[in-house]
């Protein structure tokens, strides 16, 4: 039997990641192509739009990185607006650099006006140039985060909430309104501390780094994890079909002389989401074949292929 997999898909242009940047058309996109775009994936079947996220970038990391990028959670509202069923997904947010009574208010209110669409993928960061900018200790962010998803669990789910930490504390506060639907949570990263992390607070991990050959291992290792067991049956894995190799430290291509793999048929792109799912994957995106779209209208067809072609052999 095949593995059920759900699909995301990005608004191209929104980030403009070095390694994994659309071509140059989708730096001229609109506000309304972002719209068009938005509604083209909910029309079609598509479950989650992704949105990353870094409030500064370091000089440092500006060549390897970018410096374009979104706050994440305006991007989400405005995709949320523009559709009607998908989800949207922060996709990484660094949970740290977020005041948690005022995250958590932004995603219960979103949550309530989207009618329970909100996901959250979460991680720790690793620019500590960026920590410095936002005033926050880089060297305790797991600390820092570990706090921060426990506070917005009881914001969300308590009548009276009271939280004491070492980064946040309240009591004597109400809290409404609650979201519509507990946000599911993710975790990014590929660290044992990340996977104890999904383990303990998520319902699904996001790897960082990770090859599909090497995700057996790791969801052993994440199985093990305690506390996994409460959420099994029903965790997700995001994998994708071909995932970028980067420098952990600064984000520079492992290889730049060596492309990142192309899918040159539909079949070899069935085949790989199809292995993905054996593998243990619930999520990922459709890679376009042979090569990328150059322009807005191949990237909607590419969209359209993928929903015709691809999802109905994982639905």
């Amino acid at each position: 039997m095949v593995a059920a997999v759900r699909f995301m898909t990005d608004l191209p242009g929104l980030t403009r990641y070095p390694p994994g940047f659309s071509p140059e058309w989708a730096t001229r996109l609109t506000a309304t192509d972002f719209q068009r775009l938005a509604r083209a994936a909910d029309e079609l079947g598509y479950d989650a739009i992704n949105v990353p996220e870094h409030i500064v970038m370091p000089d440092e990391l500006a060549p390897t990185m970018g410096a374009y990028w979104p706050h994440a959670f305006t991007a989400m509202a405005f995709v949320a607006g523009a559709t009607t069923r998908l989800n949207v997904n922060s996709s990484v947010i660094v949970l740290p650099y977020h005041q948690p009574l005022a995250l958590a208010k932004a995603v219960a209110t979103l949550d309530l006006l989207s009618g329970g669409r909100v996901m959250l993928t979460f991680g720790v960061g690793h620019a500590e140039q960026e920590f410095r900018a936002l005033g926050i200790p880089f060297d305790r962010r797991g600390r820092i985060a570990d706090e921060y998803l426990e506070a917005m669990h009881v914001l969300w789910t308590e009548t009276a909430p009271a939280y004491q930490g070492e980064f946040v504390s309240f009591r004597g506060v109400q809290f409404e309104p609650k979201p519509a639907r507990l946000p599911r949570i993710w975790i990014g990263g590929n660290s044992a501390r990340a996977l104890r992390r999904a383990a303990r607070h998520g319902q699904g991990w996001m790897p960082w780094l990770v090859t599909p050959d090497e995700l057996p291992a790791r969801l052993a290792e994440l199985r093990a994890m305690p506390g996994f067991g409460a959420g099994a049956d029903d965790f997700d894995i995001f994998m994708p079909p071909a995932p970028l190799r980067v420098r952990e430290a600064d984000h520079s291509l492992l290889d730049p002389d060596t492309p990142r793999q192309n899918f040159q048929t539909g079949e070899a792109v069935i085949d790989a989401i199809g292995r993905l799912g054996d593998l243990g994957a619930t999520w990922t995106y459709i890679p376009r074949p042979g090569a990328p779209a150059q322009s807005l209208a191949e990237h909607l067809e590419h969209l359209a292929w993928g929903s015709e072609t691809v999802m109905p052999a994982f639905r």
